[in-house]
């Protein structure tokens, strides 16, 4: 650590003091005040640099230095922060666009499940539909064959009729007695002659 002694303390001060007496006094020519000597300034100044001890002169090369590096640093975290942001700016663009596919592929599934679902009800009605129409047509074609059964039955019960009505004189003629053929013979020459 820099300690500073009595006699640079007292020898900066003094050149100081020079210093500000000069600017206290402008020079004046004809009746008008000129200015500062630049000359005399450069001068004290110059003294005061020659008078710094040696770690005042590295201090400030370290204090200038640091502010060098300070501003480095500086120029690099906001290089850094705008690439940040440049990035983050990037990354959320990307997730928005992300996420709106997303949903558009949400939407579309959703979308194709309700058709599915809208397909599936509409193929279940006509599936309803097919039964009851099979039904129908089935019931009606059992009324039909028990109409064609009757109407059969009916039939075969008039020729059975028939054939048992022939049946029933076929064996009345069995069972009457029976007449010699020559009756018959004389029986049919008697109905001639009646008839004539």
């Amino acid at each position: 650590m820099f300690v500073m002694n009595k006699d640079y303390n007292i020898d900066v001060l003094r050149l100081l003091d020079n210093l500000n007496s000069l600017a206290e006094k402008p020079r004046s020519f004809l009746g008008l005040t000129v200015g500062y000597n630049k000359q005399e300034f450069q001068i004290q100044i110059d003294r005061i640099k020659g008078s710094l001890p040696r770690d005042m002169k590295e201090a400030s090369n370290i204090l200038r230095e640091t502010e060098r590096v300070r501003d480095s640093a500086d120029d690099e975290a906001n290089r850094v922060l705008d690439q940040a942001k440049r990035e983050s700016a990037q990354t959320i663009e990307e997730s928005g666009q992300a996420a709106a596919r997303i949903v558009d592929q949400a939407r579309l599934q959703q979308e194709q499940m309700i058709a599915d679902s809208e397909v599936m009800k509409l193929a279940k009605a006509q599936a309803e539909e097919i039964r009851r129409t099979a039904e129908g047509d089935a019931a009606h074609l059992r009324r039909e064959a028990d109409r064609f059964a009757y109407e059969t039955l009916d039939n075969l019960e008039a020729v059975v009729g028939k054939l048992m009505s022939n049946v029933e004189r076929g064996r009345a003629e069995l069972d009457r007695p029976k007449v010699p053929p020559n009756s018959i013979v004389q029986a049919m020459t008697e109905r001639e002659e009646t008839q004539v």
